[in-house]
Formats: C-alpha cells, sequence, structure tokens
C-alpha cells in the first residue's frame, strides 16, 4: 500500500473540514479532572446567543462539502436552545452529533426530543470496567451508571451512540511511546472483530500502527479518518466564537461572528501549515506515514509550543535515509 498515494477525501478535508466541533456552552454539572473545557457551573456571560449560533451553522454549512457538526461543552443539555440549533442545522443539511454528560438532565423524554429535531448521534464518556476508576476521572458518584442508562435509553429511540474513553495512567500502565503500541495492538484487535468502528481522537499514529500491522484501512464498514487532525479535516469553535484548530490545540484563529470559520479554515496561516505534512518538523517531516497520521498536533504543540514539531508519544522511527534529512525544530510565534 502507498501511505502518500492520492487520496480524494484526505485532499477534500484541506478544504472543508470533515467535523466541526461546536462548544455551546461551558457550563456543566460534571467537574472532570481532565477537561478541556474548563467546565463551570454557569454559562460564560459571552456564550454565543441562539441567533448567532444559527448564523454560526448557516456559515458551516456554507462550506464546500459541510462538515457534520458535534454539539459539545461543557455539557449541550445545559443549553435550552439545542433542539432549536439541532433542527436548524437539520434544516441546513447538516449531519449532527451531540456529546453529552452523564447528568439526571439527560432524560429520556429530552433524547427523544433531540431525535425528532434531527440529531443522529450522542455521546457520553465510559472511563473504566467499575465504577471507581470511572469516577476517578469524572469525580461525581454514578455517573458511570448513569452514562450506560444513557446509552440504553439512547439506542432504544433509534439514536447511534458513541462511547469515548480517555486512556490514563489510571485505567491503563503508565503511558509511554510503548505503552501506546501495546494499547494500539488491542485496539487493533478489536477493530478487527467487533460490529463498532474504533477511532482515536489525540493518537493519529494508530494509522501508521494499523498500516505497518497490515490492517486494511476499511475496517467494518467504517474507513479509518486517514489524513484528519487538528486543523485537517478537524475546526473547534468554542463557547465565546473562537475558532481554533481542535478543541486540543488552543490558538486562536479568529473569533465568530466576526470572522467567518470557512475563510478561517481556508486561509489561515495556522491552519494552511497543519494542513500540509510536508511542513511538519523533526521525524513526523520525514516519515512516510505523515500523510495518513501527521502525529498529535495538540501533543507537539503542548511539549515543544511548535504545532509543527514531531509528534513526541509515537514510538515510530523513519528510516535512517529519511532521517537525515530531518528538519530543524523552531518555536512558533502562535
Amino acid at each position: 500500500m502507498s501511505h502518500d498515494s492520492h487520496d480524494p477525501a484526505r485532499h477534500q478535508a484541506c478544504r472543508s473540514p470533515v467535523i466541526a466541533f461546536y462548544e455551546v456552552t461551558q457550563a456543566c454539572d460534571l467537574t472532570c479532572r481532565h477537561c478541556r473545557a474548563c467546565a463551570q457551573v454557569h454559562a460564560h456571560p459571552e456564550e454565543l446567543s441562539t441567533d448567532t449560533a444559527l448564523a454560526l451553522l448557516d456559515d458551516l454549512a456554507s462550506f464546500e462539502t459541510p462538515p457534520m457538526v458535534v454539539f459539545t461543552g461543557g455539557d449541550p443539555m445545559r443549553r435550552a436552545d439545542l433542539p432549536q440549533l439541532v433542527r436548524h442545522a437539520t434544516s441546513l443539511r447538516l449531519r449532527t452529533s451531540a456529546a453529552l454528560s452523564a447528568t439526571p438532565r439527560v432524560k429520556p423524554d429530552r433524547l427523544a426530543e433531540l431525535r425528532d429535531a434531527g440529531l443522529t448521534t450522542i455521546a457520553v464518556s465510559v472511563d473504566g470496567v467499575d465504577e471507581p476508576t470511572h469516577r476517578a476521572l469524572r469525580q461525581v458518584p454514578k455517573t458511570l451508571e448513569r452514562a450506560i442508562r444513557i446509552l440504553r435509553d439512547a439506542k432504544a429511540l433509534g439514536l447511534k451512540t458513541q462511547v469515548n474513553t480517555t486512556i490514563t495512567r489510571g485505567n491503563v500502565e503508565q503511558i509511554t511511546p510503548w505503552d501506546y503500541e501495546a494499547v494500539f495492538e488491542r485496539l487493533l484487535h478489536h477493530q478487527r472483530i467487533q460490529p463498532f468502528a474504533i477511532k482515536t481522537t489525540e493518537a493519529p499514529f494508530f494509522r501508521r500502527y494499523a498500516i505497518e500491522h497490515a490492517a486494511s484501512p476499511m475496517l467494518n464498514g467504517s474507513r479509518m479518518t486517514m489524513g484528519v487532525n487538528d486543523g485537517r479535516g478537524v475546526v473547534f469553535i468554542g463557547h465565546t466564537g473562537k475558532i481554533e484548530p481542535s478543541g486540543f490545540l488552543p490558538i486562536e484563529c479568529g473569533r465568530f461572528p466576526a470572522d467567518s470559520v470557512v475563510n478561517v479554515y481556508e486561509n489561515h496561516p495556522v491552519f494552511r501549515d497543519l494542513q500540509d505534512p510536508d511542513r511538519l518538523r523533526g521525524k513526523c517531516g520525514v516519515c512516510p506515514y505523515r500523510r495518513v497520521c501527521g502525529g498529535s498536533r495538540a501533543r507537539a504543540y503542548a511539549v515543544s509550543r511548535d504545532y509543527l514539531a514531531e509528534e513526541p508519544d509515537c514510538a515510530y522511527r523513519p528510516p535512517l535515509a529519511s532521517l537525515s534529512a530531518i528538519k530543524e525544530p523552531a518555536t512558533c510565534s502562535a
């Protein structure tokens, strides 16, 4: 298999995101230790209004290939207008999903309301096989029990479901690059035998592992998201309108409604950098898998402050001939 072979889906991702994450609110009733959203009890006073949120959906629908919109938070259920937003997105022929917090707010009648508005998928987090492991991350009792109930309720209503799991030192051995390889071995095993798809969010080098181990990029009828990465197939809009490459790469590149998400995604220098694998530095810049993987740009930025630096947690070493061409790292000013 040629790792750099022409893939229309990958080239399309440079013009239109595959997924647009819209953080509808920062408000949430949970206090998860790892919360990217820095969730708060109350909504931010500058949270996008209903009218502005509807305009944002109009903007997303104007992409050459409109993305799936994932309503996230905080807890999207904290917004009373969530069904209205879903309904409007559906009217624009945008596919929609919602990442929900496992709280008492998620009742069957509210899930049914979202389904009737056009929502197709809900996602909840399950971070361990038992309550103590799950609670260690979520910090609120009974969230595992609620998460399972929400998944069952959603299935009964005909909604598709997605389970998000955060792998940490608390639910797997202390993570090193080689620990990732062991986790990938288990993930690939399940990818081959389970009826559901498995997707890694900030470990794109799982794609490299799958290719190395002769796995087809098409498993269980679901194409692996080859080439999709922070800012490359992904865009994130925060609760106050900040436009960023992803929820894990906090580089503000614009702010809606002053800036169009479409224009930022297509033209901002940070997005242009992220959409070109040949601009990567270190071993990622010469890696034969850079177009299907590209490394976690968010993790590279967190470690080095350079969003184009090499992935720090990948164990793979490119061939020696390629390593001789490594570009020197640089600190980005963004």
